[in-house]
């Protein structure tokens, strides 16, 4: 189990991961919930940097890691997700993050 102490918003409702980082000025790190495991598309559509996404199941194991997700463009998870946690670029490297890896992630 990696323990990672994130700082990081907590998205649950569909205006807060409908927005999710659009017009931020510098990265942030957001958990965003989904209800029951969804396949979903992300965008970067008014995103100006890259940022690593993390997708999980309801256990917080990783089943899908997107590095540099880039400005302007789409991604679609290939598996169900319970939770995406979106950070700044370089964080899955840094944290050396596997699929399989089980998190622990503590949130404001």
């Amino acid at each position: 189990m990696v323990e990672l102490k994130l700082k990081a918003r907590l998205c649950s409702s569909v205006l807060c991961k409908g927005i999710g980082l659009m017009f931020s000025l510098k990265p942030k790190k957001l958990l965003m919930a989904f209800n029951r495991p969804t396949k979903i598309s992300l965008h970067m559509f008014f995103v100006f940097f890259s940022i690593d996404v993390v997708g999980l199941d309801k256990r917080f194991k990783i089943i899908e890691i997107k590095e540099s997700f880039k400005p302007f463009s789409i991604y679609k998870f290939k598996k169900k997700v319970d939770y995406v946690l979106e950070a700044e670029q370089g964080f899955v490297k840094s944290k050396n993050l596997k699929i399989g890896d089980y998190l622990l992630i503590k949130y404001d």
